[in-house]
């Protein structure tokens, strides 16, 4: 990553973090895109160009994409459940890891605001489609695409299970094993 990515990065954290601890503090309905920039020093324009709606503020991360990297690195485990699963279940150890208070801070965000949620879904398949996509790079075959968009659902709402009760919790259980109790609930052996 060169200087140029390393600023617009820091930038992004750094007016993500001002608007979660605005929402937080102020409300999100009350908060505006503007408060946002002058909480993070830079302009309304700058905002919208790392985050082109108010909801992507709180929904923003980096961990669909790494769950489509991932996924195209592990090798071709049966059933592709268990290969979904075991992508999520990397993503999540390494989220719940990373920065647990501002991942529970956005977490009980999109639980308590009512367009976070409805926007939830969006971002739910944007990840669905990213997965899918990844496992069906090399192939055209319908059944096996299918499958995946199958598999990619049934894991991304063990994961929305699993981060609900996390977030009801406060973060002191371990989010990955959340994960995988549930999935071992749904599909009936350990992953």
């Amino acid at each position: 990553m060169n200087l140029k990515d390393r600023q617009r990065a820091e930038t992004r954290r750094r007016v993500q973090r001002q608007a979660i601890r605005l929402f937080e503090d102020r409300g999100y309905d009350t908060t505006t895109v503007n408060d946002v920039a002058v909480a993070a020093g830079v302009s309304a324009m700058t905002v919208y160009r790392h985050f082109p709606t108010k909801e992507d503020l709180v929904l923003y991360d980096e961990l669909d994409q790494l769950a489509a990297e991932t996924i195209s690195k592990l090798p071709a485990i049966e059933p592709l459940v268990d290969r979904i699963g075991q992508t999520v279940l990397q993503t999540l150890e390494l989220a719940s890891a990373h920065d647990k208070e501002f991942l529970l801070a956005r977490l009980r965000l999109m639980i308590s605001t009512q367009a976070l949620r409805a926007r939830h879904l969006d971002s739910q398949y944007a990840t669905q489609e990213a997965v899918v996509a990844a496992v069906c790079a090399d192939t055209t075959d319908p059944a096996l695409e299918y499958q995946a968009r199958a598999a990619a659902s049934a894991c991304l709402g063990i994961v929305h299970i699993a981060l609900l009760r996390w977030a009801a919790e406060n973060g002191e259980t371990n989010l990955p094993d959340l994960f995988r109790d549930a999935f071992q609930a749904t599909f009936g052996h350990k992953l």
